[in-house]
């Protein structure tokens, strides 16, 4: 099997995993402000709990083939020959940028985890999540593998 098929496969099944959650966190408060009008977020939602779905620009597959194109192994990493996944988790804001990107879960290494985080800074604006025909900000998981 194509080794960046295994990627997308290991990948996809990891995010549909650690997006599931309860009906109960479906709006949690977020102390950070949005960076594009510097007032802090009245509402997030979570992404299995609103009407419309926040999307990366040509879907799933679109998305993979972005993070595939864009990471760099970091050299120390690649050198003592280190892998993992950074689960790392991020808002859409209503007009689709992308803030307020976080490590969840390290993959045991910090440039392994800088990387993943420098990628989720590098996505295009997103189609936004809607709630009731209403752009609001969507929190995403998003897991990134470094196999060698």
């Amino acid at each position: 099997m194509n080794r960046n098929l295994q990627y997308l496969l290991i990948s996809l099944t990891l995010l549909i995993a650690c997006t599931s959650g309860d009906a109960a966190a479906q709006v949690s408060r977020v102390s950070t402000a949005n960076p594009m009008t510097g007032k802090p977020y009245e509402k997030v939602y979570d992404y299995d709990f609103v009407d419309e779905k926040p999307q990366f620009p040509g879907g799933n597959c679109e998305l993979f083939n972005f993070i595939n194109e864009t990471r760099e192994y970091p050299y120390e990493a690649y050198k003592n020959k280190i892998e993992g996944r950074v689960l790392c988790t991020f808002i859409v804001n209503p007009d689709g940028s992308i803030s307020n990107i976080s490590v969840l879960r390290s993959a045991g290494n910090e440039r392994l985890d800088r990387e993943a985080m420098r990628v989720i800074s590098m996505m295009p604006k997103w189609e936004c999540g809607k709630m009731s025909h209403k752009p609001v900000a969507v929190r995403c998981y998003l897991p990134i593998a470094f196999f060698l």
